[in-house]
């Protein structure tokens, strides 16, 4: 598995070498001369294991497993010592440090230790991406789909943004499922139990957007027939939800501003402060920082809402979730309409890994509620999924096969467990002859969990 591995040592011949002896693993790697420069880094960007030279001029190796242990204490820390530091080293580990190495490091010790340190950071966020594809614990029905690398990195910024109260600005294009991400961060907050409001800024009349956000009181305008709550009373407790925030005029982002620094306002036509406690997301598709120099959003309402922001990736940039996709809204479509289970053939995989998709899941999961209502038979083939006006993409054999290949050697794994690693067995069940069997073993480097 290719990590972020981030490297740690004052001495610059001693990190280059280092730098060039993990990469030559397969690792990306960020070497770095401080624990300063280190914690950064890590505050502003992902990475998966920490390897660091205990001892170096100010901030050294422990002061730096413990900084980064209270904000990112799974990401795992690897500490290089001399042998006098030995005690230290081993005091480190009940301190949380995941594990040592003496200097100069063995190579296959190091190769190991750190393979070690990958594979439990790689467990957490797959637990963490679990945790958060849950969502509400089975209390919300929509949650989010996928295990490429974007979008472990999206799950583990839910779980790291959801226990605070600050406000959370989620941009990405149209349909990259930015609601779902507002409702994940919602759900696994402390305010889970109170209300999840939400409101479309887009599909909101612009001349009733105060209204609906603030409440109006009686007699406020025409048709104001009785006083009524508006969103931010309702979320009292919980959560605003404000989609396409970008769509509000400069006048009532200079109303929403207030609320926001003061946590007080009051109803259209009203004079009276009513006081909430409420946490905020928005989300946009649009860029803020052009809006802002256009003159059509305020720059510190910007920062105000950007408190914490989450970039939603497109689903050009998530290949590996495209069928995973599929298949998530294949199985809600069949159940919605009582359909029988349709498949897949293997030119509708290769058309749904080679299509743009401009429209990002939004539109994917549209072509699969399509291809359920109209297929005839219980196979889907490229043109129940393709708009009749919509030309063929060129297919990428590479990716299909690359994703055969995956699906194979994870169902071979599984019966391999399944049969407790009993070559004979595990070979009869796959259909296939114990040699076939071993070559596969070889050429995948499958081991027993």
């Amino acid at each position: 598995m290719r990590a972020t591995i981030l490297l740690i040592d004052d001495d610059p011949v001693d990190r280059n070498a280092l730098r060039l002896l993990v990469e030559s693993w397969g690792h990306h790697t960020i070497s770095l001369a401080s624990g300063g420069e280190a914690l950064q880094h890590i505050a502003e960007n992902t990475v998966d294991v920490v390897l660091s030279d205990l001892r170096m001029p100010g901030m050294d190796g422990l002061a730096l497993a413990e900084a980064i242990a209270v904000e990112h204490p799974h990401v795992p820390f690897l500490l290089i010592t001399g042998q006098a530091d030995v005690v230290s080293a081993v005091a480190a580990l009940r301190q949380g440090v995941f594990d040592y190495i003496i200097k100069p490091p063995q190579t296959d010790e190091l190769q190991a230790t750190l393979a070690r340190a990958i594979d439990y950071a790689r467990l957490h966020r797959e637990n963490a991406a679990l945790r958060a594809q849950l969502g509400a614990d089975g209390r919300y029905g929509e949650r989010l789909v996928g295990r490429s690398p974007c979008m472990l990195e999206l799950y583990d910024l839910i779980e790291r943004v959801a226990p605070s109260d600050s406000t959370v600005l989620i941009s990405g294009e149209t349909g990259t499922g930015k609601e779902l991400v507002a409702q994940a961060i919602h759900y696994r907050s402390p305010r889970a139990d109170h209300p999840l409001v939400a409101m479309n800024c887009a599909a909101t009349n612009a001349n009733l957007v105060e209204s609906e956000l603030f409440g109006h009181e009686k007699g406020a305008f025409t048709g104001a027939v009785a006083a009524r709550r508006g969103r931010f009373e309702a979320a009292d407790g919980g959560t605003l939800f404000l989609d396409e925030i970008a769509e509000t005029d400069p006048e009532f982002q200079a109303k929403l501003l207030r609320v926001l620094q003061e946590g007080v306002f009051e109803r259209v036509g009203g004079t009276h402060p009513i006081a909430v406690n409420v946490r905020v997301l928005a989300s946009t598709n649009r860029d803020l920082t052009e809006e802002v120099k256009a003159g059509r959003f305020r720059e510190d309402l910007y920062y105000r809402l950007r408190v914490i922001p989450v970039q939603v990736p497109p689903l050009r940039e998530r290949g590996d979730d495209i069928l995973l996709l599929a298949q998530h809204f294949l199985a809600r479509y069949v159940e919605r309409y009582g359909s029988t289970m349709p498949q897949l053939d293997e030119k509708a995989m290769a058309y749904l890994l080679a299509a743009p998709w401009p429209g990002n899941v939004r539109e994917l999961q549209h072509a699969i509620e399509r291809a359920v209502v109209l297929v005839q038979g219980d196979v889907i083939g490229q043109d129940d999924l393709r708009m009749p006006d919509a030309a063929p993409p060129e297919p990428d054999a590479e990716v299909l096969a690359d994703f055969v290949e995956h699906q194979t050697r994870e169902h071979v794994l599984k019966t391999l467990d399944a049969h407790g690693w009993h070559k004979n067995r595990a070979a009869a069940a796959l259909g296939i002859d114990r040699a076939t069997l071993y070559r596969m073993i070889r050429k995948w480097g499958l081991q027993s969990s």
